[in-house]
Formats: C-alpha cells, sequence, structure tokens
C-alpha cells in the first residue's frame, strides 16, 4: 500500500525504517511505538502511516485504523502495565499542543498523583451560547 509523505516530518522517516523507534504493532495502515517523551511509563504513540496532519484531511478509513490500533496499545498498556486508567489523546494544530504535523493518538496510562493536566477546568457554559454553536456545527456537517 502507498501512503503520501513529507521528506521532513520525522514520523514519516520513522514508518520509513529512517529512523529508530521501540515499535510495538505496526499493520498496514498503522504503526505503535513508544513516545520517546513519556509523559508516563508506558506512554505510546498510534501514528497513521500516510502523512496526513490533522483528523480534518486524514481519510476515514485510515482514522479508524489508527482507532484500532490505539485501542490495542491501550488494552496491551492496561494489562500490562495496570494503571488506574488511561487517556488517548488526539491533537490538532499548534494551537492544540500538536508538535508534530502528523496524525498520531497518544496512549497515555494514568496513576493517582501522577501531575498530568490537561488544559480546561469545567465552569458551566451559557445554554444559549451552546445551542447557538450547536445550530453552527449541524449545519456544517
Amino acid at each position: 500500500m502507498s501512503h503520501p509523505t513529507d521528506e521532513s516530518c520525522i514520523f514519516c522517516k520513522i514508518v520509513a525504517g529512517q529512523l529508530p523507534c521501540f515499535k510495538l504493532f505496526e499493520d498496514e495502515a498503522t504503526i505503535a511505538f513508544m513516545d520517546i517523551n513519556p509523559v508516563n511509563p508506558g506512554h505510546a504513540l498510534a501514528v497513521a502511516k500516510g502523512h496526513w496532519p490533522t483528523i480534518d484531511v486524514i481519510p476515514a478509513d485510515v482514522l479508524a485504523a489508527v482507532a484500532q490500533t490505539a485501542q490495542r496499545v491501550a488494552k496491551a498498556a492496561m494489562r500490562a502495565l495496570e494503571p488506574s486508567g488511561v487517556n488517548l489523546l488526539q491533537s490538532n494544530g499548534a494551537g492544540a499542543g500538536q508538535s508534530v504535523p502528523h496524525l498520531h493518538v497518544h496512549i497515555l496510562p494514568r496513576h493517582p498523583g501522577d501531575k498530568v493536566r490537561f488544559n480546561w477546568t469545567y465552569t458551566p457554559g451559557d445554554k444559549a451560547e451552546i445551542q447557538a454553536i450547536c445550530e453552527r456545527l449541524k449545519a456544517a456537517l
């Protein structure tokens, strides 16, 4: 299977075997490997083999394959590492914290007191504004 690539992309270089990785799993559409800057022990990535930077441009079937690989790795982490929980995190664009512009899902084993934090707090929203945004989104579907 041929995949689009970007010769300057670190994940494309890993997929091509030009850079090493701690590979966990590989199939036709995806590869999973350990994150070398782990948030917690067991932090791994499920990565599309093709170069699609974000969720809005990746084909739906490839996104589904990435989700299946992320689930497979998450199940393995739960069995092997016995964390108290697992987060799956997928970011799109620099504003969302995406540091490698190649679609990937982080699999983050979690433990009490691990100090991992995400960038929001729970604050009740304005119901009228929520409804208006809901209508805008539905019109764009």
